[in-house]
This record gives structure tokens, C-alpha cells and sequence, in this order.
């Protein structure tokens, strides 16, 4: 599976961006999927994360109520639609698959299979 991520881009804080993870597998609907981030000099942390189906859904604290994940099952892509984002959310953000149909939330980098390549994100103060 190739995992490619866009969307990425410098933003003024309080403003929105879109994230998208396109999946070169047909069988992305079968995958759970996640999004994590690594801002510079710290390590990588979990964003976010959404079942195959997507009636499950999982945030880090940080960005509960201000981001979203979704899919489109039928593009097979993953979707991160961030709002009112703080200089704090700058990072590097990378899609993230598993195959894994359980019902735990996987929060951690190891549980995932496949990465893309990751996408910047920038936010002035």
C-alpha cells in the first residue's frame, strides 16, 4: 500500500486546512487508518485515527473539537479537516495504515503498516 499525503501549507493560527491521504490499494476500505505528527525536535505523536468503517474515531487531546478525520472509502482517501489551528500544530503530518479490523484504537506509531510520505504544516502566530 502507497500512502501519499497532501494539503499541507503555512496558515495564519485560528485559520483551517484540509489534509488528504490518497491510498494506492484498492483495499483501502478494509484498512484503519491514522494520522500522526512530529513537530521539529520532538518525536512523533498521534493525531488521529478512524476505522475501516468509520463509525469509530479516536483524537489526542489536543486537538479534540478543532480537528476531524474522515474518509472516502470509494476514493480511498483519507481526509484531516483541521480548524482553528495554533502555532502549536505545526508539524510534519503523516498518513498512517494498519490492517487491523479490531475495536482498540491504535495510538501508537508500531501498530501501523504503511506510511506516506508526509505533508508541512505551518502556523504563524
Amino acid at each position: 500500500v502507497q500512502l501519499q499525503a497532501s494539503g499541507g501549507g503555512l496558515v495564519q493560527a485560528g485559520g483551517s486546512l484540509r489534509l488528504s491521504c490518497a491510498a494506492s490499494e484498492h483495499a483501502f476500505s478494509a484498512l484503519y487508518m491514522g494520522w500522526f505528527r512530529q513537530a521539529p525536535g520532538k518525536e512523533r505523536e498521534f493525531v488521529a485515527a478512524l476505522s475501516w468503517s468509520g463509525s469509530s474515531t479516536d483524537y489526542t487531546d489536543s486537538v479534540k473539537g478543532r480537528f476531524t478525520i474522515s474518509r472516502d472509502n470509494a476514493k480511498s482517501t483519507l481526509y484531516l479537516q483541521a480548524n482553528s489551528l495554533k502555532p502549536t500544530d505545526t508539524a510534519v503530518y503523516y498518513c498512517a495504515a494498519a490492517v487491523y479490523s479490531g475495536s482498540y484504537s491504535l495510538r501508537r506509531d508500531y501498530q501501523y503498516d504503511y506510511w506516506g510520505q508526509g505533508t508541512l504544516v505551518t502556523v504563524s502566530s
